[in-house]
């Protein structure tokens, strides 16, 4: 699984990398056919607490699943695009298994 992480317009410090990388290795357990994750981090120009913006990328054999999430923390966002993504590859598997 092939992981990259962007941080537009500003640097994201190693222990907050070291957290999606942690979260997202979790996914491989639901689904261990995960080709590529793309991590996009922002900061919203909005001048509401809940201005950190998460959005996650997955590529999986024959689809593409998306979760945007904008929460006051990066950590809270990316827990919550994990659970979201995780959600969407379980219903993805019962698609192709024909549950």
């Amino acid at each position: 699984m092939d992981v990259k992480i962007h941080s537009i317009k500003f640097d994201a410090d190693q222990k907050l990398i070291q957290f999606i990388e942690s979260k997202i290795s979790k996914l491989e357990q639901v689904f261990d056919n995960i080709i590529e994750v793309e991590v996009f981090l922002r900061l919203s120009k909005n001048q509401n607490t809940e201005n950190k913006l998460v959005e996650m990328k997955i590529s999986i054999p024959g689809n593409e699943l998306f979760a945007k999430k904008q929460c006051k923390t990066f950590e809270e966002a990316t827990d919550q695009s994990v659970e979201a993504l995780r959600r969407q590859i379980k219903k993805h598997k019962e698609k192709v298994r024909g549950i």
